[in-house]
């Protein structure tokens, strides 16, 4: 029936991946005029019928974090009325979500307006990768897929046979994500850290707790942005006889001169995947970039299909 198609959608902020989900769902991205005007405004039109259709877009809000959330709100609004039966915005990558909460007054709480602004364009469901603060979901009045890479970077870890491993949280906010981390890879011990930020974007590690000697150290966090944190986490680590420090993270943001610290740093190898794209061969020998796209056309068939999604949340 014609009100069954199913439509694949990109904005221009990872179309690689979106390009990889479609081969692995065995069709084509949808025909959509996604450009700039002269004056720097957003030009979207959708090329092809989309009525009585269950849509799909793929845009991850990164860097240009302004200009790809604009992108995704018109793409949801453009096909909206063109009367698509469902509208589903899948955002690898969810920007603004470190602006979860108020630190000191007069401050917004950006990451809960995102999620209006998604919801009032027209979005009828959402799929996300790792949000920064699982709290998030709350934000949305659509019902929210949040799904996890950990299992995804603990099956590469535990492919290269390291031994003596331990599990690091770099801070005490990422606990459970580093206890989880530990399930997937059994065997592992724990260690936390203590983080202190003196100011934004700015951490200093105060102190861990867990026993790192002459073992095999995994930081795992949700997101790479400086490098600063991950790389005083290391520095720290082989102070305390950790034999290699390896680091896992869903989102490569990778600001300017992190991949140039990361290399001059004590880690051995840092493991992210493709939520945001990012050259591997960027990272001179020390980044490995796995890909979510199998995972994210599962979600998608299945979302489609009307079928369980609770399997892939093991």
């Amino acid at each position: 029936m014609e009100s069954e198609r199913l439509l694949l959608f990109s904005g221009t902020a990872n179309q690689p991946l979106a390009a990889e989900i479609a081969a692995k769902l065995d069709m084509p991205l949808g025909k959509a005029l996604v450009t700039t005007w002269k004056d720097g405004e957003t030009r979207v039109r959708i090329e092809e019928n989309v009525r009585g259709a269950d849509v799909f877009i793929i845009q991850p809000t990164c860097p240009p974090v302004d200009h790809n959330l604009v992108q995704l709100l018109i793409m949801i609004d453009a096909v909206r009325r063109a009367s698509a039966r469902r509208i589903t915005a899948v955002i690898p990558y969810f920007g603004y979500a470190k602006q979860e909460k108020k630190t000191a007054g007069r401050e917004p709480i950006t990451a809960k307006l995102v999620a209006n602004l998604i919801t009032v364009a027209g979005a009828n469901r959402v799929i996300t990768m790792d949000l920064h603060s699982p709290a998030i979901e709350g934000f949305f009045d659509i019902p929210v897929d949040h799904l996890r890479a950990g299992p995804l970077l603990a099956d590469y870890i535990a492919d290269l046979h390291l031994p003596n491993l331990v599990v690091v949280s770099p801070d005490s906010g990422g606990a459970h994500r580093a206890y989880e981390f530990r399930r997937y890879l059994g065997g592992a011990t724990l260690a936390l850290m203590a983080k202190h930020r003196p100011e934004p974007e700015r951490a200093e590690v105060l102190e861990m707790v867990g026993e790192v000697y002459g073992r095999t150290a995994i930081v795992i966090d949700d997101m790479v942005q400086s490098g600063n944190t991950i790389i005083e986490c290391a520095t720290r680590l082989k102070e305390r006889g950790a034999h290699d420090v390896y680091v896992c993270a869903t989102h490569p943001i990778f600001a300017a001169g992190a991949l140039k610290a990361i290399k001059e740093s004590a880690i051995t190898e840092v493991i992210v995947t493709n939520t945001i794209p990012v050259d591997e061969e960027q990272g001179n020998g020390k980044l490995k970039v796995l890909t979510v796209a199998p995972l994210l056309a599962e979600v998608i068939r299945r979302i489609h299909n009307d079928q369980s999604l609770s399997t892939l949340f093991v």
